[in-house]
């Protein structure tokens, strides 16, 4: 009964992780997006603009730091 509570407890946390994640980019890049009024940051990337897709990544990369710190159980 322990293997099975604690791969259920797992499966839980990846559950709860996944969500936070998922939220927390919508919101985050919602908020860059609004923070910088005068780019398209998705049409700057279409268009090749390397820089940018950096930034991006840069902030999802972030987002997914504070989520794994704040999920750990």
């Amino acid at each position: 009964m322990n293997v099975f509570s604690a791969y259920l407890i797992t499966f839980g946390w990846a559950l709860v992780g996944s969500i936070g994640m998922g939220t927390g980019i919508a919101i985050a890049l919602k908020l860059f997006d609004l923070s910088t009024p005068r780019i398209d940051e998705w049409e700057e990337i279409k268009k090749g603009n390397v820089a940018m897709a950096i930034v991006l990544a840069a902030v999802i990369l972030a987002l997914g730091v504070v989520v794994a710190a704040t999920v750990h159980p």
